[in-house]
């Protein structure tokens, strides 16, 4: 369990990843990325960033790898935006958990329209 600091510190990590992916990030292979959460270790020297995205998996190794090329300018601005001792370093992972959501909904659909009805 994350620590009050580590939550607020976590919190506006991800708002200013979020703010310079939109408007500084100039990488086409980032753009349409929606951040979800940020999971920072209680020394705030580990952040893993979470993102999804629609499309398929070519398209989710194209994000990462423009995720990976563009950390080093994104840790460079943060420490100029943010007054942090450590830096954390930013790991990026691509959540998984709403396309589980999607397909879980999509099973539920379809047992539901396989129920034989009972009158």
């Amino acid at each position: 369990m994350a620590g009050k600091r580590a939550v607020r510190v976590g919190d506006q990590l991800l708002r200013e990843i979020a703010d310079l992916l939109l408007n500084s990030v100039r990488d086409p292979r980032v753009k349409g990325v929606t951040l979800t959460g940020v999971d920072l270790s209680n020394d705030l020297k580990h952040a893993k960033v979470f993102y999804s995205l629609i499309g398929n998996e070519k398209e989710s190794e194209r994000i990462q790898k423009g995720l990976d090329s563009a950390k080093g300018f994104i840790k460079r601005e943060l420490a100029a935006r943010m007054e942090l001792k450590y830096m954390p370093d930013i790991i990026f992972r691509r959540d998984l958990s709403l396309e589980e959501g999607n397909r879980m909904e999509r099973l539920f659909e379809r047992l539901k329209s396989e129920e034989p009805e009972l009158d």
